[in-house]
């Protein structure tokens, strides 16, 4: 049987990026390390990562959301991929999902973390 930690530890390489991970995901890029703990065990982890300002997303349009409606689905139709639904948390500065599906809100559908517009080029 393999140890899951063992495993996990292989995978995130301490001191690295998080190769694992694509690069639509929100913790590509983000810097592993190693805690010890008092009797010598070891544990891989993630750094935090740091949610962005919305100001540095370029916005694209905006949304009014409907009564019942997913972000999910919000995301799918914007952006292509409902997994992505975190660029859209990001950009509206929410830690957690569910905020950006109260209907009446408006939500900003923006290009990814850095990326200019095209009057910005």
């Amino acid at each position: 049987m393999t140890d899951p930690n063992l495993a996990l530890q292989q995978l995130l390489q301490p001191g690295g990026t998080a190769g694992p991970f694509p690069p639509g995901s929100r913790y590509y890029g983000i810097p592993t390390a190693i805690l010890e703990s008092a009797d010598g065990r070891k544990t891989a982890y993630l750094r935090r990562r740091f949610v962005p300002a919305p100001e540095r997303f370029e916005l694209l349009q905006e949304h009014s959301v409907s009564q019942n409606e997913r972000l999910d689905n919000i995301t799918a139709h914007y952006l292509g991929d409902p997994e992505q639904f975190w660029r859209l948390c990001d950009a509206n500065r929410a830690l957690q999902p569910r905020e950006l599906e109260q209907a009446g809100r408006k939500l900003r559908i923006t290009l990814p973390e850095g990326i200019p517009g095209p009057g910005n080029a």
